[in-house]
């Protein structure tokens, strides 16, 4: 039995560097020479594609050396069970995590690399007076514990980047581009990213994208109206519109969907004059314009009129069209035929950039009013009619969305609509516990922080729906320290580094925060089904129908292996592992545990 240790693969989140080793050794063996690259080696397979000169084409500044390195750091933290504050716990596929973003994506790598089919997220603008992220690289855990929801005496935020900061961009390039960078990591290879950003900090954030993303993924700049009526306060030109930044994992897989035609649309569009079976339809050409690329020939019409046009169709073609009546042809016969194009057989419009119909921040703040009585809760929250046209445009039923910047949780909001109209998503929403303001309304009402606040949204919502068949509960998350005590930290003293050999879970920890840092360190789905049994008096864990089994009981037996063997052959999964409390067998029992496992086939067995 291997007892994992304090810079154990199974201690921490996905190292990055290891990975990116592992995948630059897989492609080229050689450069590689007891874990280090060997960079003149490297340099000959690529031959003269380096660039070494002084000034070229590139984009920097101040800290993104740091901010590349911290993406690629480890996280040793946990992200702790919240059943109390959850709805609907063991059955919900949707996740709510409170914690820094830049640790939980961290901790997100091993479970969902590669995954999530579409990210939604609405970052700070950067405007002077907002909140942005300070990470303190050598330590983001105890960072995100001191700095969450401090204020100096007159209540403004620490964490505010003042446009007076003499590194004021870079500040906000150094938050964003870790976090870029880890998001793309859990996007499918034919997922695709929307950001909301405004003037403020466009340039920078296509800059950043285009680094990380590639240039050659960059679909293109939504611009999306978000007030309808015009305030003449700006000092110059009245703003009416932000961006959404539209990048793709991989261009060449992506397939996005078409946009669901709306009944105005139809109605204004199509028709049935003839009461064709097939139901409605529009007309288009089958002549194209004479400055058209098609090339110029003769058809034979119905009643044997001959035209000559430069057709989009063969004689063979448009016979077949005639005999399946997909053709309109004016009663006089001298007219230009048309082709039939139906409703039925449309995948949906293809949006364009410019997205000045769909809803506006007016729209988002009588949402929010609708659900707690005033709209004065949340600064401009995103309407879930965007939200929804985003989900229709970017993902299908059963697909995976996240958004690590979730504020008023609309994009979570949306997913319980598409749910209830049986297109589901899962999602995955993270916001940092960040201070609601004591002038703010909320604060007055009780709610303390603003996760707090999305959370009592999102549970509003659910029950407003109502709908019993669809997945509108959701599973609460915290992020916080590691449970294991050796995984963590350095012990203060040689007392407590004693103490720690005897019992290495945290005493204010329960069994199910440690289950589920086991399920996020070996890199499985925190909404797998989760199956517990009292064998010989101890409490075992199932999850994934056998794939792991957990107890982290004390005084424990052979006769427990035994149980968790004989419940393995039971439920028959493709790979099994188990992991125990270390400090739960005294010497003799866990080498007797161990053979007992073996006689099942379990040859996986951990211990923390």
């Amino acid at each position: 039995m291997d007892k994992i240790e304090k810079g154990d693969s199974l201690s921490q989140s996905e190292n990055i560097v290891e990975t990116n080793i592992d995948t630059l050794k897989s492609l080229f063996p050689e450069v590689v020479t007891e874990g280090k690259i060997d960079f003149k080696v490297l340099q000959d397979l690529l031959g003269e594609e380096l660039e070494e000169g002084e000034e070229y084409y590139r984009f920097t500044w101040a800290g993104k050396a740091n901010a590349r390195r911290e993406a690629q750091k480890p996280s040793t933290g946990t992200l702790r069970p919240a059943k109390d504050e959850s709805v609907d716990w063991e059955t919900t596929q949707n996740l709510y995590i409170e914690g820094d973003n830049l640790e939980v994506l961290k901790l997100l790598q091993k479970s969902y690399a590669g995954k999530v089919k579409m990210i939604y997220i609405d970052p700070p603008y950067n405007t002077g007076k907002d909140f942005v992220y300070k990470d303190n690289y050598k330590d983001n855990l105890r960072n995100y514990q001191e700095v969450t929801g401090q204020i100096d005496e007159e209540g403004n935020k620490l964490s505010t980047n003042s446009d007076s900061d003499g590194r004021y961009h870079s500040n906000w390039l150094n938050m964003m581009y870790p976090r870029l960078r880890l998001a793309r990591n859990l996007l499918k290879d034919d997922g695709v990213i929307f950001i909301s950003i405004d003037d403020n900090e466009v340039e920078n954030l296509s800059k950043i994208s285009n680094e990380v993303f590639g240039e050659e993924n960059f679909l293109t700049r939504f611009i999306w109206r978000r007030r309808k009526t015009q305030a003449n306060l700006a000092k110059h030109i009245a703003p009416v519109h932000d961006y959404i930044l539209v990048y793709s994992k991989n261009s060449n897989k992506l397939k996005l969907n078409r946009i669901p035609f709306s009944d105005e649309f139809i109605k204004k569009s199509f028709s049935n004059p003839d009461n064709d079976k097939r139901g409605l339809y529009q007309t288009g050409p089958l002549a194209r314009p004479a400055n058209s690329n098609n090339k110029e020939y003769e058809l034979e019409l119905p009643n044997g009129r001959k035209v000559k046009a430069k057709w989009s169709c063969s004689q063979q073609t448009f016979d077949e069209y005639v005999k399946d009546n997909r053709l309109v042809i004016p009663r006089n016969g001298e007219g230009m035929p048309r082709k039939k194009i139906f409703l039925s057989e449309l995948e949906g419009l293809l949006p364009n950039t410019w997205l000045d119909n769909i809803a506006s921040n007016d729209d988002a703040a009588k949402e929010t009013a609708d659900i707690f009585g005033t709209n004065a809760y949340f600064s401009y929250p995103k309407p879930t009619k965007l939200m929804e046209f985003l989900l229709n445009f970017g993902s299908s039923a059963g697909d995976i969305v996240l958004d690590f910047f979730s504020g008023s949780a609309s994009l979570g909001h949306a997913v319980y609509n598409l749910a209830d109209k049986k297109e589901p998503r899962k999602y995955i929403l993270v916001q940092l516990p960040e201070k609601i303001e004591t002038a703010n309304p909320a604060f007055k009402d009780g709610f303390e922080t603003i996760s707090r606040l999305a959370i009592e949204r999102l549970k509003r919502v659910s029950k407003k729906i109502g709908n019993k068949e669809a997945d509108l509960g959701y599973k609460v998350f915290k992020l916080d320290t590691s449970n294991i005590k050796g995984w963590d930290g350095k012990p203060a003293n040689l007392d407590e580094s004693l103490f720690d050999a005897q019992d290495n879970i945290k005493t204010d920890r329960t069994e199910h925060d440690v289950l589920y840092e086991i399920l996020l360190k070996y890199g499985l789905d925190l909404t797998l089904p989760i199956e517990e049994k009292v064998i010989e008096n101890k409490t075992v864990f199932s999850v994934g129908y056998g794939a792991l089994f957990i107890c982290l009981a004390d005084t424990i037996t052979s006769k427990v292996a035994e149980g968790i063997g004989a419940w393995k052959e039971e439920l028959k999964p493709e790979v099994c592992r188990v992991v125990f409390k270390d400090s739960g067998f005294t010497d003799v029992e866990k080498t007797n545990s161990v053979q007992t496992l073996k006689r099942f086939g379990i040859t996986e067995i951990k211990s923390i």
